[in-house]
């Protein structure tokens, strides 16, 4: 009978933290700071450790097809959710914004993260901004964007965001403000600089045929609704 030795055996978890490190190893779309206390990141950031004590990281949301805690001493929410544009992300905004929101009031910073930090990860991010300003859901994607060149949410979840900038913002907003009260005017002011910085960037881009700004997201803009809409 033949033997193995059992050095060349990984289990599930080994093999995917393997699998994981080859496929961002490379990446330049690290951890982000969106504003302050805020962080969009990757798999591999939600596990490093040192960086996540340098951005005084405490709590982490997690939202990938197998969200769960990974490290001891770190407060998570964990959402299993799918990077398809038929996954409903719009239940879960409202208690991501809590999380994020509560985790910030105490001066803590909030990790959100899927497996890339580009689409799920960014969806829950820009409905948080929505509700914390006064922005419809094209500006708060931009004020990530400028901060986050790779941020793209796939196109069901920009139909989200679009129907919750319809439907349902003006609610979330009344019921934070209720909650928590006046929400800081820095992060008003803080979205606006970046909202700034990624309109004047995209008109430098523009006015020099992209050749002055190599950024992600110039290819893949944001849509209208009526790229969404169905005949009935």
């Amino acid at each position: 009978m033949e033997t193995y030795s059992t050095a060349f055996f990984l289990s599930f978890d080994e093999i995917q933290g393997h699998a994981i490190h080859k496929l961002f190893s490379a990446s330049s779309c690290r951890s982000s700071q969106i504003l302050p206390g805020l962080f969009i990141g990757n798999f591999k950031d939600a596990r490093d450790v040192e960086q996540l004590s340098k951005n005084n990281i405490t709590h982490i949301l997690s939202i990938h097809d197998s969200a769960r805690p990974m490290l001891e001493g770190v407060k998570y929410l964990c959402i299993p959710a799918a990077d398809s544009p038929s996954q409903n992300l719009a239940r879960h905004f409202r208690e991501s914004i809590k999380f994020i929101h509560e985790c910030r009031l105490t001066g803590e910073g909030c990790l959100v993260h899927c497996l890339a930090g580009v689409s799920r990860s960014v969806t829950l991010v820009v409905a948080y901004i929505m509700t914390i300003t006064d922005f419809g859901w094209e500006d708060a994607l931009s004020v990530v964007r400028a901060a986050r060149s790779c941020a793209n949410p796939n196109m069901g979840f920009q139909r989200q965001l679009q129907e919750f900038e319809k439907h349902d913002v003006d609610q979330f907003r009344q019921w934070l403000k209720e909650e928590y009260g006046e929400n800081s005017s820095q992060d008003l002011q803080e979205a606006k600089n970046l909202l700034s910085k990624y309109k004047e960037q995209a008109e430098l881009q523009q006015s020099t045929g992209g050749r002055q700004w190599n950024n992600n997201f110039s290819s893949v803009p944001s849509l209208s609704y009526s790229n969404y809409t169905t005949e009935t």
